[in-house]
């Protein structure tokens, strides 16, 4: 390293140490900041810390539950593992976690698309997992071809790094041919039946990523993913590597078997939460935690063991009332949560809050690709409440849905809403990004989060 590497890794460890030690705050941003002003090349210096490796999660769902889940696996293993958990995934965030001691076995970070092209030329991950890609943020990421070409882009910088991709989605598959066109080596991963899931009412990716014309599929999961080919060129969905067969997806949660290619064998992976997205993500981190050393005995061991407590299907009790929260911040994500809702076969409460900060995007035109009509009828919530920085824009747009619903400033007023409810009645709360942590310390203040 050198003399301006070590200057900034010792000052980014000092703002570190203050932040966690001296004022008892997050240090998952500032220290790597402070050392990347010093050092804009510190990232490349610190790769050295992983000693077998470094993996990057990346995609526009479901990143941060695949990153802690892929390494909790690890470090059940015995492994020792960098891994920004709290999702920070940009440049600073990616810093952050390098910093603190010394080495480590595995490296294990989550990873912004548009901040790929800075973060794998000097972290050169041995894997780049693709989960899958949707519009969001649009003010910010640009539509979809923009985000394809950066990780494009990143991976050209990163020759030695084996991409792992979603082989369901067509927009992640689109990457994954030009890259492996370039030398990239690509391992893909899928579920290998039809779920006999209704059709989102707005699909993405219509069209050939290559032809333009019409898609068209064997079975649909959810969004555009499914096993598609295209009708007039060679487009079509990869073999796949690793394959989730006998689904089952339920209100308590999913299992499947995952049959592994490479293993010639398959394994079983259950969790007690999740919806059809999370077969996706377990599946990903269940191969890839194979591929790095991991068996699937110990991978099942963590996930046992690994309860949700940042925010994402994070269930609490308040007065005896549950309470779900969850992140919802593109019009898939959205229509995944509204799925999972409407899985609950018991009567509930919707408190829906988004926010038009910097890092939700100012663009929130998304909430009307979102099926909210899929609430109204019988199985209506009993109550449904707007809230966050646009609460009147989500007002007008459930108002459209046939759905009436009221206002609410905080978690805690919308509760209040519904307190004459049975208490067996749930509440669900739906968040964009920055209303997920002021809404998980109210919950945390309110109540006891529970397993």
């Amino acid at each position: 390293m050198t003399i301006r590497g070590a200057v900034a890794t010792q000052a980014g460890r000092l703002v570190h140490w203050g932040l966690r030690t001296a004022l008892h705050r997050s240090a998952s941003q500032l220290p790597g900041r402070v050392a990347l002003a010093i050092d804009p090349q510190l990232i490349g210096h610190l790769r050295a810390k992983a000693v077998k490796g470094s993996v990057v999660v990346c995609g526009t769902n479901g990143k941060t539950t695949t990153t802690n889940v892929l390494a909790a696996s690890l470090e059940a293993a015995g492994y020792d593992v960098l891994c920004n958990r709290e999702g920070a995934n940009m440049v600073a965030g990616v810093a952050s976690a390098l910093l603190p001691g010394e080495v480590a076995d595995w490296a294990v970070m989550e990873v912004d698309e548009l901040s790929t092209v800075h973060i794998l030329p000097q972290l050169r991950p041995a894997y780049l997992l693709l989960l899958n890609l949707f519009r969001d943020q649009l003010d910010r990421s640009g539509e979809i071809d923009h985000v394809q070409d950066t990780i494009v882009e990143a991976l050209a910088a990163s020759p030695q790094t084996t991409l792992v991709v979603c082989g369901d989605d067509p927009l992640s598959v689109a990457v994954a041919r030009r890259a492996q066109a370039a030398g990239t080596r690509v391992i893909a991963f899928g579920i290998g039946e039809d779920l006999g899931l209704p059709p989102d009412r707005v699909p993405e990716a219509r069209f050939c990523q290559e032809c333009g014309a019409e898609l068209t599929y064997a079975y649909r999961t959810y969004a555009q993913l499914g096993d598609f080919r295209c009708p007039s060129c060679d487009f079509a969905r990869p073999a796949l590597d690793a394959v989730a067969r006998s689904v089952e997806v339920s209100q308590t949660g999913v299992s499947f078997n995952v049959e592994s290619a490479a293993a010639h064998t398959s394994w079983p992976v259950h969790a007690g939460f999740g919806g059809v997205y999370m077969v996706y993500n377990l599946l990903a981190a269940s191969a890839l935690a194979w591929l790095m050393g991991v068996s699937p005995e110990v991978f099942q061991k963590a996930l046992d063991a690994y309860h949700p407590n940042n925010g994402r299907l994070q269930h609490f009790d308040v007065d005896g009332r549950e309470v779900v929260l969850n992140l919802a911040k593109n019009p898939t994500g959205f229509n995944q949560n509204l799925g999972m809702l409407l899985a609950d076969e018991r009567k509930k409460a919707l408190f829906v809050v988004v926010n038009d900060n910097p890092n939700d995007g100012r663009d929130i035109s998304w909430i009307w690709d979102v099926d909210f009509e899929r609430l109204a009828g019988v199985d209506a919530p009993l109550r449904v409440m707007a809230g966050g920085l646009r609460a009147n824009d989500v007002q007008v747009r459930l108002k459209y849905a046939g759905i009436h619903a009221t206002l609410a400033g905080s978690v805690e007023e919308a509760y209040a809403q519904v307190a004459d409810l049975a208490k067996d009645v749930p509440l669900y709360v739906l968040t964009n990004y920055s209303a997920l942590w002021p809404a998980k310390e109210e919950l945390e203040r309110m109540g006891e989060s529970h397993e």
